[in-house]
């Protein structure tokens, strides 16, 4: 079906006079053709018919002499005869056949190579009238393939003299007759490239009226040109400025949202500190529950701060895919305690179905993002429930996530993965959960890092599903079902820090006031300092080295704690491989993220709970100690 269309796209794209010869060659070539094809089968025919009369005729000959023969069965007189015919020309084969079918007498030649043969049997009538045999003659048809032979060579030299006459013919009339037309399409591409163009008119009175034309409206194109010229420079000139106040306002908006994120982390971390210190040792009821509604406070904003930190992340780059083998069931107990307790509060089910599925990803890329989904579908499902499950799809695993909320109208639904865009909230939990419009976005950022894509599909009022897609692998014995993650000794939320030194370091003394009643109550013995200098001084004059260092990351005048801790390395009495570091920064700023990524220091993004930092802190003093043990 396509060959067809292909030669006629072919046919289309030749030149006029290229199709003008065409046109002529094509009728003198199919009338060549058929006449000689007529003529060619009727003389062919011809030497067929000859070759089979000689054939006809020996055959006689032969029966005629073998007629007294064949009655005495004289088999020897009978071999000489059918010798004799087979020595006629163009004979290939002389057979002589009794009543019964016997053949008596056989000679074929030997003097030429044998070929395609055309045989013909004459019967052996005897003097009674009544058949006594056979003779059959097979006539060779080399004559008829030397015909042919002929024929073929007259027949390329007779059309291929007919056709390069008629193509001679048809292209001097081509040239003459697309000449005009050719002058027409070269003044087409040179106004098309922005040139003037003008033909001269000649010709046939129809080429004469459309080069009038084409002249006509070359002028009134260069014209309108001319005027969109003008108006194009000037809009380019707008535009440019447009973009540059965007750019502006887009630098703005990061500065800003750097800035903010930045300075309002410091306080909200010192607020988490105090409010842990003042729950500490606290038996009056009512200020428990005082304390709890500003950890509830304090939890909401650092939900939104760290959808802040999710993106700057992702912008700058320092987030790349560890991609390792890991049972997915192990991730899907990790959600089912992460949000169990989140959903009975709610009066919410949640479903998380076990598989025995292995997938090969990036476990804590995986992780924030079914973290960010389960969150997600929880904050705006009103009753039912969230389930979570796995199923195969050819080499991948698809996850999905369901849920039974409020779902998003169609026209919202390609929009959602934007970031800071909304969806208008329904009910008590869209006003009371409202984010910042970044978790779908984050969402969609990490998954085009793992090579994969986030589909959606939702009817309002009735839930939303969401699907990533995973690659499967096949189980791994011997490999823990678990990543690699801190041990469980470590991982004890009322794990003591007795007999540990700790430096902290932190420009604002609100921070180290709240560090300090902290990890006194852990039973830490700790040293404060805000500058370079007061680290250095506390350096001089202890007398031995802390057990771990928290820093932060931007501190006064400009320095770093980066800077500070090196600083502490190269001190005659300050710390060495057995001093673990830490560093506590609110810095969003894509560069500042990047520059931590490459310092190979553990960090934690403030404002950092007293439960992440006690274990951040003896996650890194068991790594500094396991070289020893």
């Amino acid at each position: 079906m396509n060959r067809p269309f292909r030669a006629l796209r072919q046919l289309v794209r030749l030149t006029l006079a290229q199709q003008l010869v065409l046109l002529a060659l094509l009728p003198a070539m199919v009338a060549t053709m058929g006449t000689i094809a007529v003529l060619t089968r009727q003389h062919l025919a011809n030497v067929t018919e000859l070759m089979r009369a000689n054939a006809q005729t020996v055959a006689l000959q032969v029966a005629t002499v073998a007629q007294a023969q064949i009655q005495h069965m004289d088999r020897r007189a009978l071999q000489r005869t059918a010798q004799s015919g087979s020595y006629q020309p163009h004979v290939q084969q002389v057979q002589i056949w009794s009543d019964d079918g016997e053949i008596v007498a056989n000679s074929e030649t030997t003097d030429r190579q044998r070929g395609e043969g055309l045989q013909v049997v004459a019967p052996i009538i005897g003097d009674d009238g009544k058949h006594t045999g056979k003779v059959m003659v097979e006539m060779s048809l080399d004559a008829v393939s030397n015909a042919k032979k002929a024929v073929w060579f007259n027949v390329v030299l007779v059309l291929g003299a007919s056709l390069v006459g008629v193509g001679l013919a048809g292209w001097w009339a081509a040239r003459r007759i697309s000449a005009p037309i050719r002058a027409l399409g070269e003044a087409v591409d040179r106004l098309g490239a922005g040139e003037d163009a003008q033909v001269k008119v000649q010709g046939t009175a129809e080429v004469r009226r459309l080069q009038d034309g084409f002249n006509q409206a070359a002028r009134a194109l260069s014209e309108s040109r001319n005027l969109l010229e003008s108006r194009i420079v000037h809009a380019t000139a707008e535009l440019a400025s447009k973009n540059q106040q965007l750019e502006v306002a887009s630098q703005a908006k990061t500065r800003l949202l750097a800035a903010a994120s930045h300075d309002l982390r410091q306080p909200l971390h010192a607020l988490t500190l105090f409010s842990d210190g003042l729950a500490n040792g606290e038996t009056d009821p009512a200020r428990l529950q005082r304390i709890g509604h500003i950890r509830e406070c304090v939890e909401s904003l650092d939900r939104l701060f760290t959808e802040l930190l999710n993106l700057s992340q992702l912008d700058a780059g320092v987030l790349q895919p560890q991609w390792a083998d890991f049972a997915l069931d192990t991730l899907f107990d990790e959600i089912s305690r992460n949000f169990r307790a989140v959903a009975e509060q709610q009066n919410l089910r949640l479903v998380v179905r076990k598989t025995d599925v292995w997938v090969r990803c990036d476990y804590v890329m995986l992780s924030r993002i079914l973290n960010n989904l389960v969150s997600n579908s929880l904050r705006h499902t009103a009753e039912g429930g969230v389930l979570v499950g796995a199923r195969r799809r050819g080499k991948g695993i698809r996850i999905d996530v369901w849920d039974t909320g409020v779902g998003i109208a169609a026209h919202h639904q390609a929009r959602v993965f934007e970031e800071f865009y909304q969806v208008e909230p329904h009910g008590r939990q869209g006003r009371d959960a409202r984010g910042m419009g970044l978790g779908l976005a984050t969402v969609q950022r990490l998954a085009a890092l793992l090579n994969t894509r986030v589909d959606l599909s939702s009817r309002l009022h009735k839930g939303t599903c969401v699907r990533v897609t995973v690659r499967g692998t096949e189980p791994v014995i011997g490999l823990p079902p678990q990543p690699m993650t801190l041990p469980g000794a470590l991982l004890d939320d009322h794990g003591s820090l007795r007999n540990v030194r700790v430096l902290v370091i932190d420009d604002e003394r609100t921070i180290l006031e709240g560090l300090q009643v902290v990890l006194t109550n852990w039973g830490a013995e700790v040293m404060a300092a805000q500058t370079r200098g007061e680290a250095l001084a506390l350096a001089d004059a202890w007398s031995r080295p802390p057990d771990v260092v928290v820093s932060d990351l931007l501190l006064q005048g400009g320095d770093n704690g980066l800077d500070v801790l090196a600083a502490l390395e190269r001190h005659p009495n300050g710390i060495g491989p057995g001093t673990a570091r830490l560093l506590v920064t609110g810095e969003t700023k894509p560069d500042r993220l990047r520059e931590v990524a490459s310092a190979g220091v553990s960090v934690l993004y403030k404002p950092v709970s007293p439960k992440i930092l006690r274990q951040a802190i003896q996650a890194q003093l068991a790594a500094v100690r396991e070289p020893a043990l």
